[in-house]
């Protein structure tokens, strides 16, 4: 859909055959490098000698052709059409591709499916029998203690055991490069949106080299995810669907109506609906439309004024009990936040062995558990050279970074950790990859992380990309957007070195499915279909 609509679209990075050769250009010495520093970090385009990493060694040699007022006019071409599509979340768009090879987005797609898989089966127990909880998997308290966990999901079945049907986990690379996840993000990812659009300009600013490289797409993804949440329906015909936004105010509406207009369906605020009967229908121009299926980016609290939040008027009245009638399904499922909480992560290696009976395939970060004397203690101690993190936060709030944090700040933070220890985990700080950056007039080394969306319903899949999520600011390791953080496209190749080794077509594991599921009201409507 998408690159049906940019079809007609023009390049507007100029003529791309070589006419000269590149100029030699080393990081940190010749341009447009000259700027570039490499630290102790693992760097994504340079090895520590300075020389480019064979898979960037083509881009280099295209970026090293072209005179630096040209790179400047690119970059600014890129910026402009971010502001034109009204984008709001993060208008800053970096022209200079983050390349993955295809040998590294088979470890990471195969690790990624292990995790999504696990969790789902975890959110079923908790919500079920508790089985985790009578073994002693997990703590019970941090489970029934924690702010996103919902007890009025018990027992309440979800399709094909998939609680959460969009995940955008958080992948880092240590200084080794190797790559572990920082954090899973399960309740309303954001940032598709910006990983569809990055890739728009940047093959634009550069389209023969894009074309050379055999860069994977990524266009797919609005007809996968639209066809994830045609799959949660009991029947497969006339299912109808609906993006739930907040509105216009909030600052990733562009992302809401992005991905409803791509998968042609509604967008809706919470007053565009009403519950009759414990049936959800969206108010047109023509009457009454039924819906079946809200892809909602609403946290759970918002919902349904009579259930959680009484005075939230973003959600809708009644929601919640048409959903436990099985007249709607929600995507994703309410209470998923408990599993993303950043306790529950500590976890999240102990339960892939518990329920699948095998060592995780993406590493972790060492992460101690303040609610634990001994670990608070440590981190107490050690506040300048951990990070610390308020278990349910998400965005980059309620965080310290120690070692960038003046004594002040620390000892403010330590104060709350005394107050609340049972709110906060902490980690070591890990230097984030950095990656080459378009800063003023020049390129220049900024920290990175790397957000894949995993898709699951029927079956869990990735399109092979990602959101590349950027800090700005000089030597910062806060990435998030709504932090003042910045994108960049992400190149997963079809190179040669790792065609080798790519297996062939990756099989997604699949949760289980619950047998002969009819869902309340639409039972009598799937039997018709069926028909």
């Amino acid at each position: 859909m998408q690159q049906e609509a940019l079809a007609d679209i023009e390049d507007f990075g100029g003529p791309d055959p070589l006419t000269e050769l590149p100029r030699a250009a080393l990081a940190g010495k010749d341009a447009p490098y000259a700027r570039y520093r490499l630290g102790p970090a693992y760097d994504e385009m340079f090895a520590p000698d300075g020389k480019p990493r064979g898979s960037y060694a083509a881009l280099d040699r295209r970026l090293t052709s072209l005179p630096l007022d040209e790179l400047v006019r690119r970059q600014h071409a890129c910026e402009q059409s971010f502001l034109h599509q009204g984008i709001t979340f993060t208008v800053y768009n970096d022209s200079q591709a983050r390349i993955v090879t295809a040998k590294e987005w088979e470890h990471i797609e195969r690790g990624l499916i292990q995790r999504i898989h696990a969790l789902n089966l975890f959110l079923g127990d908790i919500y079920g029998d508790a089985k985790v909880l009578k073994d002693g998997i997990v703590p019970r308290e941090m489970i029934f203690g924690s702010k996103h966990y919902r007890r009025e999901m018990r027992g309440i079945p979800v399709p094909h055991g998939a609680y959460v049907n969009v995940c955008g986990s958080d992948l880092v690379r240590n200084e080794a490069g190797e790559f572990l996840v920082l954090e899973d993000n399960l309740r309303v990812p954001s940032g598709v949106s910006y990983m569809l659009t990055n890739r728009d300009v940047v093959r634009r600013a550069f389209p023969g080299i894009f074309r050379s490289m055999n860069v994977r797409a990524i266009e797919q993804y609005p007809l996968e995810l639209l066809a994830t949440l045609r799959a949660l329906a009991p029947f497969d015909q006339d299912v109808s669907i609906a993006v739930l936004t907040p509105g216009v105010f909030n600052s990733a509406y562009f992302e809401h109506a992005f991905l409803a207009r791509q998968m042609g369906v509604e967008l809706v605020e919470g007053r565009d609906l009403l519950v009759n009967d414990n049936v959800v229908y969206t108010r047109t121009t023509s009457g009454l439309k039924r819906i079946d299926v809200i892809y909602r980016r609403i946290d759970d609290d918002f919902i349904d004024p009579l259930i959680f939040r009484e005075n939230s008027s973003l959600g809708v009245p009644g929601l919640f009990n048409a959903y436990r009638a099985g007249n709607v399904v929600i995507a994703n499922a309410l209470g998923t936040g408990v599993a993303d909480d950043k306790a529950i992560y500590a976890y999240v290696p102990r339960l892939i062995r518990y329920y699948l009976s095998e060592e995780p395939l993406l590493g972790s970060v060492e992460t101690f558990l303040c609610r634990e004397e001994k670990s608070l203690a440590h981190v107490m101690d050690n506040l300048d050279k951990l990070v610390v993190k308020a278990v349910g936060e998400s965005g980059g709030y309620g965080m310290l970074v120690g070692p960038h944090a003046s004594q002040a700040e620390r000892a403010a933070f330590a104060e709350k950790l005394k107050a609340d220890p049972d709110n906060y985990i902490a980690q070591p700080t890990i230097a984030l990859s950095t990656a080459p950056t378009f800063v003023g007039d020049g390129v220049e080394a900024r920290h990175v992380d790397l957000r894949p969306f995993i898709l699951t319903g029927a079956e869990t899949k990735l399109v092979p990309g990602a959101l590349t999520r950027v800090a700005l600011k000089q030597g910062s390791l806060v990435v998030n957007s709504s932090q003042g953080g910045g994108s960049k496209d992400t190149w997963v190749l079809d190179d040669g070195e790792s065609a080798d080794v790519a297996p062939p077509a990756l099989t997604a594991r699949q949760p289980p499915r619950l047998p002969d599921i009819r869902y309340g009201g639409w039972q009598e409507q799937a039997q018709q279909q069926q028909q």
